[in-house]
Order: structure tokens, then C-alpha cells, then sequence
């Protein structure tokens, strides 16, 4: 048990820390780290996969609401617009759950390996979102975005900022208000989510002991141990290396986690 706490304690570090070093969301590490650990570990390939997905989604809602109160407190968050957004992602990252527990385990990995490609090689680019002036959306555009961030979000386990700011952005919201908007939606998609997806993978006899539906306890509580801090000293690092190097590398690693999963475990 402490052998397993402690890998996944390490596995928090890790992801906490390049997402505070290279400004990514931690499922995007924290789900291919996870499913590689549970796979390690014997746990059952109908459900590994999406034991870790649920359980990311799970510790993003712990990461989050430091993320949430540091952008809020800055000025960084359009409250406006994240409440026009918000039933929408809660909606969306429900029903998304339950679409990622119909899916069999195989397709959901494939689908998770497209989306860690695609991340890689925008990632890899450089390319960022271009601000521009447009018309403030209607809310029902608004709400009809949301619904589908919160779904894709749901089904990858993480917390919708490689989605949502980019789409804020060709709106006209600024960089700074969109990522911290979109930090901010990240907290309903997580708790959304990891209801749903108790909800779905309650009493699977495939989960292993320590299980509430696709929530691991005992991942979720190493995670929790070391993430946050260690999100802290990989953004405070991120002011003294050069990161874009740092980038490329990750997303030339992103890529290859990917076609592993394409390619099969």
C-alpha cells in the first residue's frame, strides 16, 4: 500500500509540475501516467482506462481551486461569461462520463491517443490562439459550447483549458481573461465529472479494492499529496529555464504516448 501511494505521489509531482512548468492542464499527464500505473499493477484492462480518467478528473478538482482562487484574485476570471458557461460544462461533463463508460476500453484509448497526437503536435507549433475583436456570444451559443467542452473533456479526464481558451480567444476575450475563465470552468467539468463517472462504474466487480465507481482513493490521495505543491515550483521554475525547449520535448513525448496507445498497450 505505501509502495503504491508512493508512485502515485510521484506521478502527482510529475504532473503538477510540468503543468505549472509548461502552463498544460495536468490530466493531459496525469491520465497516460495513470492508465500506465494501473496496468503495472494488474488492475483489469476493461477498466483501467477508465479508472483513470475518472480519478483525473477527480484530482483536477482538488488542483483547481488553487488555480481558481490565484486567477480570481488577479482579476483573471470573467464571472459573466463562466456562469453562462457553466451549466453547460456541468450537462456536457455528466453526459460525458456516461459516454465514456459505454465505450469499450480499447476504442476509449484510441480516442485518448488521437487527442494526445493532436495536443503534441499543436503543442510542438508553438502556435497560439490569435486575439481578435468579435460580438459577445449568445447564451445559447454559450451553453451549446460548454455542453460539448464538457463532453470531450469527460471522456479525456482533463479540465477543458486547451479547449476553452482558444475558442474564448476567437471571441475576443484577452489571453489572461480567457485562461483564467477557462481555469475557472475547469472546476464544474471536474466535479461533473467525477460524479458521473462514480455514478457509472458504481459496483463493477472488475475495480479494484479502494474503489467508488472510476474514482481510485488511493491514487487520488498520493496525487493530492504532491500535486499542488509541486504545480507552485513548476510555475516558479518556468521564470528561470528556457521553456519552449521544454515544450517541444514534452510534446515530442505527448506524440509518442499517443501512437502507444493507438498501437495498443
Amino acid at each position: 500500500m505505501l509502495t503504491s501511494l508512493a508512485i502515485f505521489a510521484a506521478t502527482g509531482a510529475l504532473a503538477g509540475f510540468l503543468a505549472g512548468l509548461l502552463g498544460i492542464g495536468g490530466g493531459m499527464v496525469l491520465v497516460p501516467a495513470l492508465i500506465f500505473c494501473f496496468h503495472a499493477q494488474g488492475i483489469s484492462p476493461t477498466v483501467l482506462t477508465h479508472l483513470a480518467v475518472g480519478t483525473s478528473l477527480a484530482s483536477i478538482v482538488l488542483t483547481s481551486i488553487s488555480s481558481v482562487r490565484t486567477h480570481y484574485a488577479q482579476g483573471g476570471v470573467d464571472t459573466g461569461l463562466f456562469k453562462k458557461f457553466a451549466l453547460g460544462l456541468v450537462i456536457g461533463s455528466l453526459i460525458g462520463a456516461q459516454i465514456a463508460h459505454a465505450l469499450p476500453a480499447r476504442t476509449l484509448q484510441i480516442i485518448i491517443g488521437v487527442f494526445a497526437v493532436w495536443t503534441g503536435l499543436k503543442m510542438f507549433r508553438g502556435s497560439k490562439p490569435v486575439e481578435t475583436i468579435a460580438p459577445t456570444p449568445q447564451p445559447a451559443e454559450l451553453h451549446a459550447v460548454g455542453g460539448l467542452i464538457g463532453v470531450a473533456s469527460a471522456i479525456f479526464g482533463i479540465g477543458g483549458g486547451s479547449l476553452m481558451v482558444p475558442y474564448l480567444v476567437k471571441q475576443g476575450v484577452a489571453m489572461r481573461r480567457a485562461v483564467g475563465t477557462a481555469a475557472a470552468c475547469g472546476f464544474p467539468i471536474a466535479v461533473a465529472g467525477m460524479i458521473g463517472f462514480i455514478f457509472s462504474g458504481w459496483g463493477l466487480t472488475e475495480l479494484p479494492a479502494g474503489s467508488t465507481g472510476y474514482i481510485y482513493w488511493p491514487a487520488l490521495a498520493g496525487i493530492a499529496l504532491t500535486s499542488m505543491f509541486a504545480a507552485h515550483a513548476g510555475a516558479v521554475m518556468a521564470h528561470r529555464i528556457p521553456a519552449q525547449q521544454l515544450k517541444r520535448a514534452f510534446a515530442v513525448l505527448l506524440v509518442l504516448v499517443g501512437l502507444r496507445f493507438l498501437a495498443g498497450l
